[in-house]
């Protein structure tokens, strides 16, 4: 079933800050690239719409499934794309890893109406740094395309905790044990990574723990450093797979 525009609602002007990671306040020297991939004409019409009010956005291209994805991808080489992820001839999960096989340096966010644990959890291990619900609003959109190019991981809070019971579930299924003990993290970076596991950006962290920001970005580059990981997401799945957090 293709999913429709409707729940992408408006949610307020942007801040107008050109050029202005909105995370670290340095610079962007250049715009955000990103290209759109949905088999609803009108969906993407809608994003481009809405994208081109931020000046630090361009979406610089547009496909209707995955095959398209991937031969625009490796044309355009976007910083981000956005995709669905049930489109005929080729889905979206599908296209994940030829993307990042054709365009290793694109970040790719999932924006669609399904919200099964297997989807989530299948476009994480595809490649996927975010996995967002088409009921998120507009601003939220753009907001979650400025952290995912900033190096986060975006997911709607509702998929978090289905994201944690489908690790609980691969856990339970499985007797392995681990050959290697699992590099040791200090007690605050055990609690950044419990945070990040709930789905918390880096400001609702830092909030949290009573710690700054660049504490929190520091906190995660160690936690990925140590368990010689690529993203957020991967460390949680990481995490949960070997045992290292307990899901309760």
């Amino acid at each position: 079933m293709a999913d429709t525009f409707g729940p992408l609602r408006d949610g307020g002007a942007s801040d107008g800050v050109v050029g202005i990671d909105a995370d670290t306040g340095a610079a962007r020297k250049e715009p955000i690239r990103v290209l759109v991939v949905d088999d609803h004409a009108l969906f993407r019409r809608g994003l481009e719409i809405v994208l081109a009010q931020e000046e630090d956005i361009q979406v610089v291209g547009e496909a209707g499934d995955g095959a398209e994805a991937v031969d625009k991808a490796a044309d355009l080489l976007p910083d981000i794309v956005l995709m669905d992820v049930r489109m005929p001839k080729r889905g979206g999960i599908e296209a994940c890893t030829s993307i990042k096989e054709v365009a290793p340096s694109a970040k790719i966010i999932m924006l669609t109406i399904s919200d099964e644990e297997a989807d989530l959890y299948d476009a994480i291990k595809a490649g996927a740094t975010g996995y967002l619900l088409k009921e998120i609003s507009t601003d939220e959109v753009s907001t979650a395309i400025r952290a995912v190019a900033d190096g986060q991981s975006q997911i709607s809070p509702s998929m978090a905790s289905k994201l944690l019971t489908e690790f609980k579930s691969m856990i339970q299924r499985t007797d392995e044990r681990r050959l290697v003990p699992a590099p040791r993290l200090t007690d605050r970076e055990l609690e950044v990574l419990k945070l990040v596991a709930t789905g918390m950006n880096n400001r609702d962290i830092a909030k949290e723990l009573f710690i700054s920001e660049n504490t929190v970005k520091n906190h995660v580059r160690n936690i990925l450093e140590k368990l010689q990981l690529h993203s957020r997401m991967e460390a949680v799945v990481y995490a949960m797979r070997e045992k290292i957090l307990e899901i309760r």
